[in-house]
């Protein structure tokens, strides 16, 4: 179900990004499409239009995301909810190589980088392009 998000909500959204991707932290400047706000818990799992359930995306995570909440990880498989941008730290679930692939120091990473899969080729070879470039830090 699609909801409408005021253009304040949106601002406010990517302004507390910094206009990067909350997942893969790609920068909007450095991307071809226009980035879009994520409800982290998607209003199918009755996840509310408000901030705090508000995330900056591009749209390759916010697509492959969907409506999802987590996935199986682990041998045996157990269900992992995914990263939260509100409550969770990036560092301390990811790491960004120079060789430009994110690496996951979790199982909420793991669970991540393996749903949204943040390591396709063509991600991984921007990424190191980028960092080469000095758009985007390790």
């Amino acid at each position: 179900m699609r909801r409408n998000i005021p253009d304040y909500q949106r601002r406010a959204v990517a302004e507390r990004a910094a206009f990067c991707c909350e997942y893969c932290r790609l920068p909007e400047k450095a991307a071809f499409f226009l980035f879009q706000v994520d409800h982290i818990v998607s209003v199918r799992h009755e996840g509310e239009t408000e901030l705090e359930n508000l995330a900056y995306a591009c749209p390759i995570c916010n697509r492959k995301k969907g409506t999802d909440l987590g996935t199986l990880v682990g041998n045996p498989p157990k269900l992992i909810r995914f990263f939260n941008p509100r409550i969770d730290q990036w560092v301390e679930h990811f790491s960004l190589e120079e060789s430009g692939e994110i690496v996951s120091k979790t199982d909420i990473g793991a669970a991540t980088v393996k749903f949204l899969d943040f390591n396709y080729p063509d991600a991984v070879i921007e990424r190191r392009k980028l960092i080469v470039a000095g758009v985007l830090t390790i």
